[in-house]
């Protein structure tokens, strides 16, 4: 029997489309964890996260047919699960009133996110680290975290994450910079060795113009002064460092656990929306 684990996304989805329904059962068990990833952490609630999983999937197979490929699969379910998020956020608005609207204007201002100082020292082991880095990415308002899930946690190029929510990719860009910053911020306690402030009133924002280096938003003469400075600078160059080993937590954070539930419930969808099992069940309008 061929191994359709081994075709790419667009074999299986020319398959998929042509009737065989083993490739669209393996096309949508290989990106549900990554649905299911998102789902968790914006939704922040299983019960929420296992109902996009599963009208996601549903949403998709019922749109598969009209898929043409001018995305990739994986950004394109990004696009539907986002979709049903926002209606999960605007019908539980009233009851999670700390965060911000997934609609927020671009001048709102990243949520406060409180350091606690007697964590300076701490050593935290891996699993502990990879919790805070969880929790720091769940303090950030929606609109900032889901830049920061698709670019730095599901590594979506600037323009891919650009697709899924709808916008110029500088409004990403300037969204991601913030983000990352933010996150930064809070973990900075635990991943900052102490260094001088000496000199720090002339410092540039090195963390800004770092974090625009990564997107490759700044010219070869900029960067290169900015690395003399941070040559000469401890502070700088320990602020930098706890920023891209921030960046390397979230890219290598495994995220939260889909529960068993959550899961039998995805692949009970997967089934009803391959038309292999007589479940109900009502997908999106």
């Amino acid at each position: 029997m061929h191994d359709l684990t081994a075709l790419s996304d667009q074999e299986l989805v020319s398959a998929a489309q042509a009737g065989d329904r083993r490739s669209l059962e393996v096309l949508w068990a290989r990106h549900a964890p990554r649905v299911g990833r998102f789902a968790m952490r914006m939704c922040r609630s299983a019960t929420e996260a296992e109902d996009v999983v599963q009208d996601t999937l549903m949403a998709a197979t019922r749109t598969l047919p009209g898929f043409r490929g001018q995305a990739q699969v994986s950004t394109w379910l990004y696009q539907i699960a986002r979709s049903f998020c926002i209606k999960k956020r605007r019908r539980t608005r009233s009851v999670i009133h700390a965060d911000a609207s997934f609609d927020t204007d671009e001048s709102a201002e990243v949520r406060g996110l409180a350091t606690d100082d007697a964590g300076v020292d701490q050593r935290l082991d891996q699993a502990q680290l990879a919790q805070a880095v969880e929790e720091a990415m769940t303090h950030l308002s929606p609109m900032y975290r889901e830049v920061l899930l698709l670019r730095d946690v599901e590594g979506l190029t600037a323009p891919e994450v650009a697709d899924v929510l709808g916008l110029r990719i500088d409004a990403v860009k300037s969204r991601l910079h913030r983000a990352r910053l933010a996150v930064r911020e809070e973990l900075a306690p635990t991943l900052e060795s102490p260094a001088p402030t000496a000199g720090s009133d002339a410092c540039p924002d090195v963390l800004s113009m770092y974090s625009r280096h990564l997107e490759g938003d700044i010219s070869p003469d900029v960067c290169s002064r900015m690395e003399q400075h941070l040559a000469a600078c401890p502070r700088c160059q320990g602020r930098c460092d706890s920023l891209r080993r921030t960046l390397a937590l979230c890219k290598s954070s495994p995220g939260p656990a889909v529960p068993v539930a959550t899961q039998f419930l995805v692949r009970r969808a997967l089934s009803r929306a391959l038309g292999t099992s007589d479940a109900g069940g009502d997908g999106p309008a």
